[in-house]
């Protein structure tokens, strides 16, 4: 069963965590436009993938036995006041594997292999990317604000609208001036899109670890063309400034704004999250799909699910999904 989940950080972590359980064959495609703290220092110093998130996902998939000294080790942070404090080893690592070999999908698989993960990661672009968005609610007269960056998104104190997404090709490789350009795919991950069995977006944060997948062109050609089946993982609780506000149904219909002509076959909430079930099973069905509703979250956790609720409402909605037959799950 060939399994890809897009996304970023603890979203993508929890949707691979869950994932594991049931299947080997698992492909995380992870945002590459992290700005801030030890990703966004070493995607300004030395011009590399922000490998935050990607060590994340690394983590997620990481051998239980072999590798889990390794996958600590992967995911410890210096303290500490000197030049390394708050940088994870997982990112130098992966920013000297990317240095060395010169390609950053062959230093991932290198990583994967250390740390004992039987699937793969891989970035949804090979270039880092910037995040721009439309915000109101940060001037007196309700005009549409355009703030940039990641960090700058996920934090604003107002109401992100929409975003677009561009990669930045730095002054030295065009002569003219650092200057902008539509983003490009990963063609692995592109591929893996395509030859997938499910397809996962969510959790996470909306706009800026779920939608930029969408904003991918190649990636949401091959997201809208591909027979897998698709499933969207909604959210425990609304995001501050992201998704303030926000029922479940709007995530849906966000998503749909982003990507029109994207179907979603299944769409996963938690129970205790959707105060109008009938709702979102409406919105579910304008884009093809269908709600299933369980408890999913993890009991004295705010915001967390639990892998194991997760992994069997999964093995549910893909049980419930007729047209795909054949498919083993451990």
């Amino acid at each position: 069963m060939r399994a890809v989940a897009l996304g970023g950080g603890h979203g993508l972590h929890a949707t691979l965590t869950a994932l594991r359980r049931l299947t080997d064959d698992v492909t995380a495609v992870v945002t590459v436009a992290d700005d801030g703290g030890s990703s966004g220092r070493l995607r300004r110093e030395l011009g590399l993938l922000p490998p935050g998130d990607l060590r994340k996902a690394l983590g997620a998939l990481a051998a239980a036995d072999d590798g889990a000294r390794w996958a600590e080790v992967f995911q410890h942070r210096f303290g500490g006041s000197g030049a390394l404090t708050g940088h994870a080893v997982g990112n130098l690592l992966l920013a000297g594997l990317f240095e060395v070999l010169g390609d950053p999908v062959a230093g991932l698989d290198e990583a994967a292999r250390l740390l004992g993960v039987s699937g793969r990661v891989l970035p949804m672009s090979t270039d880092p990317l910037d995040i721009e968005a439309e915000v109101t609610g940060l001037e007196p007269d309700g005009a549409v604000s355009r703030i940039r960056g990641q960090v700058a998104v996920a934090s604003t104190p107002g109401q992100v609208r929409r975003i677009t997404l561009h990669s930045v090709v730095p002054a030295g490789d065009t002569g003219t001036g650092a200057a902008v350009k539509p983003p490009q795919a990963c063609r692995e991950a592109v591929d893996a899109v395509l030859s997938a069995d499910v397809v996962f977006l969510g959790p996470g944060s909306w706009f800026t670890s779920v939608l930029p997948h969408l904003l991918v062109p190649e990636l949401h050609d091959a997201l809208v063309k591909t027979t897998a089946t698709k499933i969207v993982i909604l959210n425990l609780v609304p995001q501050p400034g992201e998704t303030a506000g926000f029922s479940p149904e709007q995530h849906l219909d966000v998503l749909f704004q982003h990507a029109p002509r994207l179907g979603v076959d299944a769409v996963i909430a938690d129970s205790d999250s959707v105060p109008t079930p009938a709702r979102l099973r409406s919105a579910a069905a304008e884009l093809g799909g269908r709600a299933h509703l369980a408890s999913i979250a993890t009991p004295g956790v705010v915001g967390r699910h639990d892998p194991d609720a997760l992994a069997g409402c999964v093995r549910d909605a893909l049980g419930a999904t007729s047209a795909k037959e054949g498919l083993s799950w451990r």
